[in-house]
């Protein structure tokens, strides 16, 4: 992992130093969040710990681009998760190490295309329309869709993506990957896309995705996943209020249906935010039904633009199993 990390951190300046002689210009940057958390998960005991990215999960990345004539641009991006608690690269052992993106292409008045492993359209479209982004530990949205019914990852290998300018008030972004035989096996092409519109106040967005072939383990007799979700939000000043709807129908062995809704808020005041988010997902198989609902609210203070500390706290009740909770509180660093 040593090893990993220096040429990880050689490969960065090379690219620094390599931009800089080019006319070219890169930047290195990241984010670094830990808490400490006492967890006790659905049907499992409680334990005090450490936790890495309970609000934002931790990554560092490098970014460039070189101006190549008439509004045109190469760019590339580089990002890696990180582990801060024991200083792993990853998400989870067996993470690619630049698993977060790793992308190249052209952006111009067009918009923007790259290629290889890529944000979904259904992960941003998530993650934007709930109070707690990307929260894997408190977002009821994130857990449910992508620690839950989801059998796609939050990216896609081997992938072309394209958005158009987001100083556009529609906005459509599109993603599909290759067919490429994975431990796991194939079945066809990924593919997805969302839209959305931003006026003022105001955004409104629907995504799909087609899921037929994953890095991660698939169900027996798994032949395709298909995902729609509906999302909006509204500021009003003193409250910004957020709503998600969405279906996942899993066609296996066992079939498996999926529905699911989210409303949250996010109330500033001062230097404060307080974020609150219910989640409910009812997932139906041939043999059973079950239902998970999760309750989160939370206090994050800014020290500082780049800087914030917060608590929060989450409580969760599946059907037919014991409740579960998280309390944490943690230092969230942007640079």
């Amino acid at each position: 992992m040593i090893r990993s990390i220096c040429v990880a951190g050689a490969a960065a300046a090379a690219l620094l130093s390599s931009a800089e002689a080019a006319a070219q210009n890169a930047v290195l940057y990241g984010l670094i969040d830990a808490s400490a958390a006492h967890v006790r998960p659905v049907g499992g005991p409680g334990r005090d710990q450490l936790d890495n990215g309970n609000l934002q999960r931790s990554f560092i990345g490098v970014r460039g681009s070189e101006d190549l004539g008439g509004g045109l641009r190469a760019v590339f991006k580089l990002e890696s998760y990180l582990r801060v608690d024991t200083g792993n690269a990853g998400r989870v052992d067996g993470d690619p190490f630049w698993g977060r993106e790793a992308s190249v292409g052209f952006s111009g008045s067009f918009g923007t295309t790259v290629l290889g492993r890529v944000p979904t359209p259904l992960w941003v479209s998530t993650i934007t329309f709930n109070p707690f982004g990307e929260s894997i530990g408190f977002s009821p949205s994130v857990r449910q869709y992508f620690g839950g019914a989801m059998l796609g990852d939050t990216r896609w290998n081997n992938a072309l993506s394209y958005t158009n300018n987001a100083r556009d008030a529609l906005r459509i972004h599109f993603a599909a990957n290759s067919d490429e035989t994975t431990p796991t096996g194939s079945n066809g092409h990924n593919v997805g896309a969302s839209a959305s519109y931003v006026t003022g106040p105001f955004a409104v967005a629907v995504a799909a995705e087609r899921i037929r072939n994953s890095a991660q383990p698939l169900p027996a007799g798994f032949e395709r996943q298909i995902v729609l979700q509906g999302g909006a939000s509204y500021d009003f000043s003193f409250v910004r209020v957020y709503g998600q709807i969405g279906r996942i129908k899993t066609e296996a062995t066992s079939d498996a249906r999926t529905n699911l809704y989210q409303l949250g808020a996010s109330i500033p005041f001062g230097n404060s935010l307080v974020l609150v988010a219910y989640g409910r997902a009812h997932t139906t198989t041939p043999l059973l039904g079950t239902t998970d609902q999760t309750t989160s609210i939370a206090y994050d203070y800014f020290l500082s633009k780049g800087t914030d500390i917060y608590l929060a706290a989450l409580y969760q009740k599946v059907s037919f199993v014991s409740t579960g909770n998280t309390v944490a509180g943690g230092v969230r660093l942007r640079f």
